[in-house]
């Protein structure tokens, strides 16, 4: 079963979308982001997605409270991001009633912390791998790193990380189709679960990444953002996509 994981993006207290990462692009999708939540949790989803923006690109907790709402406000998992660069952040996602916290910034910087905190909260750390093409990026995708995806994907094996998130910066939120082949690398390349991230526009891209395989194996999860705001298509009708047989 890959999973559904409709996102939610927090500025500011609100929910929107970027186009490529980019601050300056942004789309303001909803000022009630708890409804939003209620509604994807509503239509069937079993997690939720979300990032919080502006601690992504400062390191500080911009929307924690919108968090902690969100968390409250649905009875599904809620997966977090943005901004997670010590062990204390971490904690006050936990504390605020997230299931799962996304490292990305810290993963290549100080990737002890994600071994620290993977050993600390089993199954509740996952790896945010952004990247445009093999190229990672950090702080919001402000930053290009040197550091390779796929090698960093291989990093993590072994360390207790429940899944790595992929993300193709240059087609998130383009609606543009997803990175099939970059995703094929990852998968092939390591164990660990692989949910995809950027691109989706259509159902055929849902189906398209229900049905990638490498060395035997499907991704966990599918992120879907934009697709879903601008009427693309609904959650219950990618679940359809993504449910077996």
């Amino acid at each position: 079963m890959v999973d559904l994981y409709p996102a939610i993006d927090l500025r500011g207290g609100k929910a929107v979308r970027l186009l490529k990462g980019d601050y300056a692009a942004e789309t303001v999708y909803s000022d009630d982001p708890v409804a939003v939540a209620r509604s994807f949790e509503e239509a069937g989803a079993r997690w939720i997605h979300v990032v919080d923006l502006d601690a992504a690109r400062s390191g500080e907790a911009g929307n924690l409270e919108y968090v902690a709402a969100i968390a409250r406000s649905v009875g599904c998992d809620v997966e977090t991001g943005g901004g997670v660069r010590s062990v204390e952040a971490a904690e006050r996602l936990i504390d605020a009633g997230v299931a799962r916290v996304v490292i990305g910034t810290a993963a290549v910087e100080r990737p002890e912390l994600v071994t620290e905190l993977a050993g600390r909260y089993p199954g509740r750390v996952a790896v945010g791998l952004d990247a445009r093409g093999r190229q990672v990026a950090v702080k919001g995708w402000t930053e290009t790193t040197g550091a390779d995806l796929v090698d960093l994907a291989k990093r993590f094996e072994g360390e207790g990380v429940a899944a790595l998130i992929v993300t193709e910066i240059g087609r998130d939120g383009t609606m543009a189709g997803p990175d099939l082949d970059q995703l094929r690398a990852v998968l092939e390349a390591t164990g660990i679960d692989v949910i995809a991230s950027g691109g989706v526009g259509t159902l055929d891209d849902v189906r398209a990444l229900a049905a990638l395989r490498a060395s035997g194996r499907p991704l966990a999860g599918v992120i879907v953002g934009r697709a879903i705001y601008e009427g693309r298509f609904t959650v219950k009708e990618a679940l359809a996509c993504l449910a077996p047989g």
